[in-house]
């Protein structure tokens, strides 16, 4: 039986076709990880267009380095260890005083791939609904970065308590002390138990996704 952490033939076939600029193998990865790496972006970067913004630019380096992917983990942390260091650079360029503590945190990162299925945007969501997760949305922006990341690793990506600890460089019992602080000042906000509502918050799919894969896939044909 294979390791776990070994890729399948067929991963890796679609790595390789990528390494040689096939379009169908850089949309079917940019396609499956998109959500999840511009989520990990937008927690950072707290901003919609700057999060493409640095999605984007993350892909190009990704794409161009491909070739030199060892593939003893998964593409799913090695790309979002690109995305992250992307992101963090626009807030140091943007804000050199980042607390020590928080970029110490947040440049440790490593990620395992997100097993989550894209959702159909639904066109008959209520105005009520709308609400709730603009209001959900503002209270997370609003989280210091250190309860921030650690709520979108683990409630939004629902990732367990040990791999949000590998993303974040913490220990495990750390992310639970972070993600309890996290609710409890989204509780206090939002005056209401907003759980159930999270999955919802910051979708990137839809033609948010089709403009992304469009647009790396372009750049990627039109290098010399």
């Amino acid at each position: 039986m294979a390791h776990p952490e070994f890729h399948p033939p067929l991963a890796d076939d679609l790595i390789d076709r990528a390494i040689r600029r096939d379009p169908a193998a850089i949309r079917a990865i940019t396609t499956q990880h998109n959500r999840r790496l511009y989520r990990i972006a937008r927690s950072i970067l707290r901003d919609d267009d700057e999060a493409e913004e640095a999605l984007q630019a993350a892909y190009m380096h990704a794409f161009a380095a491909l070739s030199t992917f060892r593939r003893d983990a998964s593409l799913g942390t090695w790309l979002t260890r690109i995305v992250m260091n992307e992101a963090l650079g626009r807030v140091r360029a943007r804000r050199p005083a980042i607390r020590i503590e928080t970029g110490r945190a947040l440049l440790a990162g490593q990620v395992i791939p997100f097993p989550t299925l894209a959702a159909v945007a639904d066109p008959e969501r209520t105005m009520a609904q709308r609400q709730i997760q603009s209001l959900l949305e503002m209270a997370i922006d609003e989280l210091p970065a250190v309860y921030r990341v650690v709520l979108v690793a683990r409630v939004i990506e629902e990732m367990s308590p040990e791999e949000t600890a590998v993303l974040l460089g913490l220990r495990p019992e750390t992310v639970k002390t972070r993600l309890h602080r996290a609710r409890r000042l989204l509780r206090e906000a939002l005056e209401r138990q907003a759980g159930p509502h999270l999955m919802n918050a910051f979708p990137f799919d839809g033609w948010r996704c089709e403009r992304m894969t469009q647009a790396v896939i372009e750049k990627i044909l039109s290098r010399p």
